[in-house]
Order: C-alpha cells, then sequence, then structure tokens
C-alpha cells in the first residue's frame, strides 16, 4: 500500500482537490482517494466511512470488506492488483480509491456527485410535435436516454478511452444482429487508432470517419435521443463522447438532410409537403444567384422583354458588374446571419432582421445593388433555414457557382452543376454510397427517402441477404 499511496500523491501533486481520508478500518488503515468536486462527500461518509469504523467484528479480507462492510452496489467497484495508471484514471473519473494497509488489491468505488446540466430542449433541433429532451454534456446520461427508447438486450454500449492526455471517454452504440458487424469492426478500429492528445468534441472523431474531404457532411450528428436510436434500430452506429450533448452516427446519407425530426409525428401529407419545400430551397440556395448572374450577364435573350425592361431600369445607375453586386450582397448576408449566431439569443434575432432590412434598403438607395438582385440573393439566403444541416455546404458550393457562372455563362454553370452532382454520387460514408439509394443496388435498412412512406411500411421486418431478420425503425 504504501509505495502505491506515494506514486498516487506524487502524480497528483499541487491538486488542491484531490483529497485522502484516512481512517481505522476492520483491517486496519484504511485510505480513501477522491477528487472533492466530482465526488459526492455524503455517499463517501453514509456508505463507505461509517460502515468502515462502525464495524464491531473484524473483517478476515478484502472480499469480506467488500461483501458485508462497504454498503455499495457490488456493480459498482472494481478490485484490480497494482495497476495504478488504472486507479488515477478512476480517481479523475469521479470514483473513490480505496488502499488497505497489507494489500496489493485496489478497490474502485463509484461515487460519481458532480454538477450535470439537466435534460433539456434540444436549441439545435425544434420540434413542431415530438419529444423535447435532449442530450447534455455527460455521456452516461445520453445513454440512459437511448435505452429508454430502445429496451432490447442486444444493445450494446462499449467504452473506449482516447486521448493520450485527456482520456476521454467515446462510446460506441449499437444493435448486435443489427448493425453489421464489418461496419462495427472498421469504426472500432478508427476510434481506437486515434492519435490525439486531447479529444473534446465529436469533431475529433469525425475528421476520421468522413474519409474523403469534401464539404459534404458524411457523418451525421443529433441532439435527440429519438432520432439518434431511429438510426441505431436502422443497424447504425451511434459515437457518443463525454462532454457533448452531440452524438454523431455512421453511415449517414445524403437524403437525411431533408429529412426533420418532427416528420414523423405530423400528417404525413404535411410532412411530404415539407420535405417538397426543402427540396425546392436547396436548389435556390445553391444555384438561384448563379443562374441570375449568368442571364444577367451574358444570355439577355432568354429574359422576356417585358421583364428585361424593368431589369434595366431597376440596374439603371448601379455602377458596379453583377458579380461584384451578387458576391457584395452574399457575404453582406453572411456577415449578418454569423452576427446573429455569435450574440445572445434575444439580441441575436432582433439585429438579424433589423440589419437585413436596413442594408437591403441602403445598398439599393446608396446604387450599389439593385432591388432585383437584393430580392434575388435575400430569397437564396432565406432559403438556408429551410436545410440547417446543409448551411455550410450550401454556403461554399453557392459561391463557387457564382464565380464559374461569371465567368462562362449557362454552359459553365451545366458543367459545374454536373460535376457537382458527380463528386456527391462519388462520396461514401463508411463505405456505403452516399447517395443511397439513388443509383444503388445494395440492400440496407433505411426505407425513408425522398418522401416519406406509412409508418408502418418503414418499421416493417425485412430479411437481410445473410438471412437474418432485421426491423427498419425510424
Amino acid at each position: 500500500m504504501g509505495k502505491s499511496l506515494d506514486y498516487i500523491k506524487r502524480r497528483f501533486s499541487d491538486c488542491f482537490d484531490v483529497k485522502y481520508r484516512e481512517i481505522e478500518g476492520v483491517l486496519g488503515k484504511t485510505t480513501l482517494v477522491f477528487i472533492d468536486n466530482l465526488c459526492s462527500t455524503e455517499f463517501i461518509s453514509d456508505y463507505i466511512v461509517s460502515p468502515i469504523k462502525n464495524r464491531e467484528y473484524p473483517c478476515k479480507d478484502l472480499d469480506e470488506l467488500i461483501t458485508n462492510v462497504l454498503e455499495i452496489n457490488l456493480a459498482s467497484y472494481v478490485k484490480n492488483k497494482r495497476d495504478l495508471d488504472d486507479a488515477m484514471l478512476h480517481i479523475l473519473s469521479g470514483d473513490v480509491v480505496i488502499f488497505v494497509e497489507g494489500y496489493e488489491d485496489i478497490i474502485y468505488c463509484e461515487a460519481k456527485g458532480f454538477v450535470r446540466r439537466g435534460i433539456g430542449i434540444p436549441e439545435t433541433e425544434a420540434v413542431v410535435k415530438g419529444p423535447r429532451e435532449g442530450f447534455n454534456e455527460l455521456f452516461v446520461d445520453n445513454i440512459s436516454l437511448i435505452r429508454r427508447k430502445i429496451k432490447n438486450p442486444d444493445l450494446k454500449f462499449e467504452p473506449i478511452y482516447v486521448g493520450n492526455k485527456s482520456q476521454t471517454v467515446v462510446c460506441l452504440g449499437y444493435i448486435k444482429g443489427v448493425a453489421k458487424d464489418d461496419l462495427v469492426k472498421e469504426v472500432k478500429d478508427i476510434v481506437k487508432n486515434l492519435d490525439a492528445e486531447f479529444l473534446l468534441d465529436t469533431n475529433y472523431v469525425e475528421d476520421k470517419l468522413k474519409g474523403s474531404q469534401s464539404v459534404f457532411d458524411t457523418v451525421g450528428y443529433s441532439e435527440k435521443p429519438d432520432e439518434v436510436a431511429s438510426k441505431i434500430m436502422e443497424g447504425r452506429i451511434a459515437i457518443l463522447v463525454d462532454g457533448t450533448p452531440f452524438v454523431i452516427t455512421v453511415p449517414y446519407f445524403f437524403l437525411e438532410n431533408f429529412q426533420a425530426p418532427d416528420d414523423y409525428y405530423l400528417n404525413r401529407k404535411f410532412a411530404n409537403f415539407t420535405r417538397i419545400l426543402r427540396w425546392i430551397a436547396f436548389f435556390l440556395a445553391t444555384f438561384l444567384p448563379a443562374f441570375y448572374v449568368a442571364v444577367v450577364t451574358y444570355h439577355f435573350g432568354l429574359i422576356p422583354s417585358l421583364f428585361l425592361f424593368r431589369l434595366a431600369v431597376s440596374r439603371a445607375g448601379i455602377p458596379l458588374p453583377t458579380i461584384i453586386e451578387v458576391l457584395i450582397m452574399m457575404i453582406t448576408f453572411q456577415i449578418i446571419k454569423e452576427a446573429g449566431l455569435r450574440l445572445p439569443q434575444p439580441i441575436g434575432s432582433a439585429m438579424s432582421i433589423v440589419s437585413g432590412l436596413i442594408l437591403g434598403e441602403a445598398a439599393v438607395g446608396a446604387g450599389i445593388a439593385s432591388r432585383i438582385t437584393v430580392i434575388v440573393v435575400s430569397l437564396s439566403m432565406i432559403s438556408y433555414f429551410l436545410i440547417p444541416k446543409l448551411y455550410s455546404s450550401v454556403t461554399l458550393s453557392a459561391l463557387t457557382f457564382v464565380i464559374v457562372s461569371s465567368l462562362f455563362g449557362l454552359p459553365g454553370l451545366f458543367v459545374s452543376i454536373i460535376i457537382f452532382f458527380m463528386n456527391l454520387a462519388d462520396l461514401d460514408s463508411m463505405g456505403y454510397s452516399y447517395l443511397f439509394p439513388i443509383g444503388s443496388k445494395e440492400n440496407y435498412s433505411f426505407r425513408d427517402t425522398i418522401l416519406r412512406g406509412k409508418l408502418d411500411r418503414i418499421s416493417r421486418t425485412i430479411v437481410r441477404e445473410d438471412g437474418k431478420n432485421e426491423k427498419e425503425n425510424k
């Protein structure tokens, strides 16, 4: 005990929050080591210290101490032999480590009592109808939220410690027999081989899982337990990182960017109508400014004569070329949007609305932009809000298309659109086609495509190629 305890004290020197409590117990001198602000001191006093001090009869060994004296859940302790690095990890995780004089074994007792954020409404995935509970920063709470949705003994959660210095817990969640074994093995190998000193967020894991560097995310994320549970039941793998409320899932498909969490709680016809709106918003946000620049710059003949006259009147007195005019307005709206996101919510929403109105009107009045340009760019920018998961990728793509259109007109735009969709078709998510099920014959437990079908069909049990049954839940 003496050398082990000295090693622990040396490694935790100058750490004022690491406490060492010595008591005379039934087996002799006993030392408890724990971090004050991570453990529940009441639990330690009532269920560890008091039973040891008030024991009237001596114990034979550590096994009797654990089973007959310590008033703890038997599943919450681990007994190891001289594994001091593991002991330090338990201390840093909020456990109590018990050293008993004369024994080499070390007892780890769970006594976590740190402050945690409650289960609240997810801010990034608002719903009109449906569950409103969201993940928090503690991965054990997030696991409990998923288990409440999936009461299946085959639901597995495998912890992996990542980060040479942070030792962050990364937990893989999947249903054994539904998730493919090769997919589970591949994800597990990638996570285990992460070479990082610190792991503070899911993005550290996402970078390795993406494979190809594209502006489109081939790894999904969610803050809602029902959304993650549905993907796990489809055969996917959820990856939980301690310290972040976002859970990532793989594989992830392009069509899922147009699905909202409440699509499955609202009327099917209305849900499909909103999905069509999202597809329209995607094409407006990505291609409308570029199409406007190409037509106005090179292809006047495509514009009806009456509208061409109004366009000429609107652009009279504008000294800047159309491409510069559009880029200025697009960048200005992006600045407004980013400022609204970074400011506190009550101020940010008001600032975004006021800034958009004032700057748009001021730009027209100053002759920097025409009214038609303001309308086109504003319609494109508003469309972003219907597809929030494609915000970053569509923003960069739209700017690229605008520049190409200004140089080569509609032919250049059409060629760049073909290259754009070729790039999408070439992407994959953990070996699955990113555009699945479009242009793919591979069987996968995912039937909810462009339009939402009936819920009983989406949740129907099918037979996989290996002969096993699996359910398609959403």
